[in-house]
C-alpha cells in the first residue's frame, strides 16, 4: 500500500501561480536598435512557430519537474503486509524433580497406573502447550540441578525436551535449593514478570543453597514461585507397604509465600490438572497481539527525476 509520511507538502503545489500572480513581473532590457537584413525577415514566421513550441514544451517539463519534487518532499512510503511479532508476555521457568521417588506408580491416566514424572509429563506438556506469548525454559533436577532448556518462545522444543527427560537423569536425591538458585541465575537480567513453577515430590536432600535462603533472593530479585507437592498421602512400596510421605509440604509452602507465589498439593491426576488451570488463571498470558509492517521509501525516484527534467531545462534554455 502507497502511503506519504507528509501529505500535507501537497498544499505547495500552487506555489509557482502563487508567485506569479502576487508578484511583480521582473523587469526587461529593452533591446538595442538593429537593422534587419532579408534572411531575418524570411525566417521570421518560422522561428516564431518553433519558439512557441519549445516554450510549451519547457513548460510541461518544469511543472512535471515541480509536480515530482512535492511528491519526494512528500516522503512516498511503500507499506508492506503486517508481519506478526512474538506476544509480548513473561519469562517463565519450569523446575522439574527427577529423584528417584518421582518412579513411584500412584498417578492413573487413561485408566492405567503410571510413575509421576510420566504424569507431569502429560499434564505439564498440555500447560506449556497453552503458553503462547511467554518465553518458557525448562530446568531438571536431582542432587543436581540442570539448565534443560533456556528461555524461548519454541514451546515445541521446551516440550520435547520434558518428554525425553527420565528419572534419576540427574540422581537420585532432590537439590530444590539448588534448582531455585539456577533460576534466579538465569532469570535475574531479565525485564518484566518473571515466574518459577518447582514441582517436587520430596524434601531438600542434596545441593549446596537451603531453599528457604534460595526463596528469600528469589524475592529479592522479583521472581514469583509456584510450588507443587506431588505424589500420594502414603506412597507404596514393591510389596504394597506403605512408605509415609516424604513430601516436605512446610518448605514448598513457605519458598511460595517468601516470593509472592502459592503452593499447590497434587496427590492424582485430577489434582494434577487442577493445579496447572489454577496456575493458567494466576499467570494469564499477556496476548495482545503486535504487528510489524515493513517500510520501503520511495522519495528518491520521483527526486531523482524532477532532477534530471530540470538539468534539461538549463541545457535547453542553455542552447537558446
Amino acid at each position: 500500500m502507497l502511503e506519504f509520511h507528509w501529505p500535507w507538502l501537497f498544499l505547495a503545489l500552487p506555489m509557482p501561480l502563487l508567485v506569479r500572480w502576487l508578484l511583480p513581473p521582473a523587469g526587461q532590457q529593452q533591446a538595442a536598435l538593429r537593422v534587419p537584413f532579408l534572411e531575418d525577415f524570411e525566417h521570421l514566421g518560422a522561428g516564431r512557430g518553433a519558439h512557441a513550441r519549445g516554450s510549451r514544451w519547457q513548460l510541461a517539463l518544469a511543472t512535471l519537474a515541480w509536480l515530482l519534487l512535492v511528491t519526494a518532499a512528500a516522503r512516498p512510503q511503500w507499506q508492506g503486509e503486517p508481519v506478526p511479532l512474538p506476544l509480548e508476555g513473561r519469562d517463565l521457568m519450569l523446575a522439574v524433580d527427577l529423584s528417584g521417588s518421582m518412579a513411584e506408580r500412584d498417578f492413573v491416566i487413561g485408566n492405567q497406573r503410571v510413575d509421576r514424572l510420566t504424569a507431569t509429563k502429560v499434564v505439564a506438556g498440555q500447560f506449556i502447550e497453552r503458553r503462547k506469548g511467554d518465553r518458557v525454559g525448562l530446568i531438571l533436577f536431582g542432587e543436581k540441578a540442570y539448565l534443560q532448556a533456556p528461555l524461548t518462545y519454541d514451546l515445541k522444543t521446551v516440550e520435547q525436551l520434558l518428554d525425553e527427560s527420565f528419572i534419576t537423569m540427574a540422581g537420585q536425591k532432590t537439590a530444590i535449593g539448588d534448582a531455585i538458585g539456577l533460576a534466579i541465575k538465569r532469570l535475574r537480567d531479565k525485564k518484566g514478570e518473571k515466574v518459577l513453577i518447582l514441582l517436587s515430590d520430596g524434601e531438600n536432600t542434596a545441593g549446596q543453597m537451603d531453599p528457604l535462603k534460595a526463596a528469600r533472593l528469589a524475592a529479592e530479585e522479583g521472581l514469583k514461585i509456584y510450588t507443587i507437592g506431588i505424589g500420594s498421602e502414603q506412597p507404596m512400596d514393591f510389596f504394597g507397604m506403605s512408605q509415609g510421605s516424604t513430601l516436605d509440604e512446610r518448605t514448598l509452602k513457605a519458598i511460595a509465600q517468601i516470593t509472592g507465589g502459592r503452593y499447590f498439593r497434587a496427590r492424582d491426576t485430577a489434582e494434577l490438572l487442577a493445579v496447572y488451570d489454577a496456575i493458567d488463571a494466576l499467570e494469564p498470558v499477556k496476548n495482545e497481539e503486535r504487528v510489524y509492517r515493513p517500510v520501503d521509501e520511495l522519495f528518491y525516484w520521483p527526486l531523482g527525476t524532477s532532477l534530471v527534467l530540470s538539468l534539461g531545462l538549463l541545457l535547453m534554455r542553455s542552447r537558446r
